[in-house]
């Protein structure tokens, strides 16, 4: 098909193929948010497949003594002949008494969705006998990517945020966790100067597990222009989850939340700023801009924080430009990477996607649309539900320079002479912020860096394996 030059800007392609969601399972949610939330204790209810596959992928951190475990099924189970209830007491019970946790999150998985486990309405009743609340999250692999599990848990803890700011000292500690660690070793004159230079707006609630130093960097990068956080979800303690009021602002940090804005939007009556995701300088910017235009603020000396990141990113810059990246598709953080691979100067052919929600990424999306239009190159054809047979013609095709797949594709890639990248490197790295685009690039190129070391060491180019599968 030959393309036509015209003046209009080309709109945004989507299309939709037959294969799988390729991706795996979501209960590895559980490797980031039992970390991130210190007082809470996972309980993973599924089968021996469900422990095998959390044993591989938290193998690594056994001697940390983490706080989940798994609570396999049995064929008693799945055949109605023992008691769920009972069983499940008498773990949580051996939980309190081994853990004492303030919070313990019961993740259901393919088989209990399957046999209709009631997790729901045993819960209640359990938590009232042992005394510690109860969340239950359906994260099973039903879902459409991995990092929907952080989705599914996090919009079952938006229903147990406190509506009301009670007077009590865990609440006042969750009001001041945040400033005290931002005013650490300031006087209190100093402290109340910068009080002074928040703006009065409306409160506002950032939902999205990211690591404590990133939370630091976009609580200061509000801070600047007189937005203050009112509390995060997940809070770093499950007894300092965020007041939600009806009224209040909330923003995702990642793609793959929709579930939790729907449930912030319907059932606490907050109100989402559809903002693009704070991924790379020209995503934090617009990010901030879009909170300060909702909360009636002129931002400032955003020009100047950015073109000094871009400007410490010329190093890495250098190696991309003008190279091509082409995503299969895993972790729903694909159409923020892309756009901010085509402002680094790089061109995207395809962006494949295991699920696409425009509505919550209609922010994103437009702002990938004219990061494109702004630096002259054709807008990626977004593809959901991607066939990769048909993926690896194209890229064959096409002749991409780097493409960032999941594990299972990048090893029969990397042997047709395919450089790749683990897009799941990305879901466990830095990404948000100013501060971390650095971080983003680092793992772009470092697939490019190496081939260029062989080719210094006289190894030569890596040949593509011409073969089609």
């Amino acid at each position: 098909m030959t393309a036509i030059t015209t003046n209009e800007p080309e709109a945004l392609n989507f299309e939709c193929e037959t294969g799988n969601y390729h991706t795996f399972c979501p209960i590895s949610c559980v490797a980031w948010l039992y970390q991130k939330i210190e007082d809470s204790f996972f309980l993973v209810i599924g089968t021996k497949t469900c422990g095998y596959f959390l044993q591989n992928a938290m193998g690594v951190m056994i001697f940390a003594e983490p706080r989940y475990a798994m609570a396999e099924l049995e064929e008693g189970d799945i055949s109605a002949q023992l008691n769920d209830f009972d069983e499940l007491k008498r773990l949580c019970l051996q939980i309190k008494r081994d853990r004492n946790p303030s919070v313990i999150v019961w993740i259901g998985t393919c088989t209990t969705e399957i046999i209709k486990m009631d997790l729901e309405g045993l819960a209640p009743k359990l938590e009232a006998e042992i005394g510690i609340p109860i969340v239950t999250a359906r994260a099973n692999g039903l879902d459409y990517a991995f990092t929907q599990g952080e989705d599914t848990v996090l919009a079952a803890m938006a229903a147990k945020c406190p509506d009301k700011a009670p007077v009590v000292e865990s609440q006042k500690q969750e009001r001041n966790a945040i400033s005290q660690l931002l005013n650490f070793g300031k006087k209190k004159e100093e402290v109340a100067a910068d009080e002074s230079e928040y703006v009065n707006h409306t409160p506002l609630v950032l939902f999205g597990s990211l690591p404590d130093p990133v939370v630091t960097q976009l609580t200061l990068e509000l801070k600047k222009q007189g937005i203050k956080v009112s509390g995060w979800l997940p809070s770093k303690r499950y007894t300092e989850l965020p007041v939600l009021e009806e009224g209040y602002y909330v923003s995702g940090m990642n793609p793959f939340l929709s579930r939790t804005a729907s449930t912030l939007m319907r059932r606490r009556k907050c109100k989402l700023i559809g903002a693009p995701f704070p991924i790379g300088p020209d995503g934090t910017r617009a990010w901030i801009e879009k909170i300060c235009s909702v909360m009636g603020i002129e931002p400032k000396g955003l020009d100047e924080r950015e073109a000094q990141i871009w400007a410490g990113l010329e190093d890495y810059l250098q190696i991309i430009r003008g190279k091509s990246v082409f995503f299969m598709g895993d972790n729903l953080l694909e159409i923020s990477l892309a756009r901010f691979l085509i402002r680094c100067g790089m061109t995207c052919p395809e962006i494949g996607i295991p699920y696409m929600d425009k509505r919550y990424q209609a922010a994103e999306l437009a702002l990938l649309e004219k990061t494109c239009h702004e630096m002259g190159v054709p807008t990626p054809r977004i593809v959901e539900k991607p066939d990769n047979y048909n993926q690896l013609q194209r890229i064959y095709e096409q002749n991409i320079d780097l493409v960032i797949t999941g594990m299972a594709h990048a090893n029969p890639l990397e042997a047709r002479g395919i450089n790749t990248k683990w897009s799941v490197e990305f879901t466990f790295a830095q990404i948000h912020g100013f501060g971390n685009a650095r971080d983003i690039l680092e793992l772009v190129t470092r697939p490019l860096r190496r081939n260029n070391s062989l080719k210094d060491l006289g190894w030569g180019n890596l040949v593509k394996n011409e073969a089609k599968v």
